[in-house]
């Protein structure tokens, strides 16, 4: 990857996040929404969105954090940054887990059926959200900077050792 390439990958990330943030107020209006007003069209609908956004965008989101971000960072000498790498794998390993639980919930809301229970719901949905934001503010704070940092130190690498070719 040349290094526009990866400045719009990053870009892509972080847009990532910002929707993931987006979803996830959905996610908190909803579940105050449920307990008087699970039927509605509004709240079906707004499961409906939900589901598919997290089924269908965060987790392929995951997949490339893990094949294109990750790899980098974990072959680090800072042990700090090695260890919030492998935390972040584990996130990913909850927050799908969590997700298994939580899915077919939000499609029974929103295919109209009503065996899903609203505590159980509720529960999963709340720790889905914590473990979404708690593992997007270690990625913002710590591992994308870092990416970018060693990205940006690699391409200036491989740039002198052209130059110095060159002369």
């Amino acid at each position: 990857m040349n290094p526009l390439q990866h400045i719009e990958q990053f870009k892509a990330l972080d847009a990532c996040h910002q929707q993931i943030h987006q979803h996830l107020a959905e996610l908190a209006d909803l579940l105050e929404r449920l307990d008087t007003e699970s039927d509605s069209p509004h709240c079906r609908q707004k499961a409906k969105t939900i589901e598919a956004f997290f089924s269908k965008v965060a987790r392929p989101h995951h997949a490339e954090e893990e094949k294109d971000i990750f790899p980098m960072l974990l072959a680090s000498d800072n042990a700090e940054l090695v260890q919030a790498v492998r935390t972040l794998q584990q996130d990913h390993g909850w927050i799908e887990q969590n997700w298994l639980e939580l899915a077919p919930m939000l499609r029974a809301i929103a295919q109209g059926e009503d065996w899903a229970d609203l505590a159980e719901l509720k529960h999963n949905a709340e720790v889905f959200v914590s473990l979404c934001h708690d593992h997007i503010v270690l990625e913002e704070s710590l591992i994308y900077p870092e990416a970018k940092a060693h990205l940006i130190e690699t391409f200036a690498s491989r740039a002198a050792r052209l130059a110095q070719k060159a002369t």
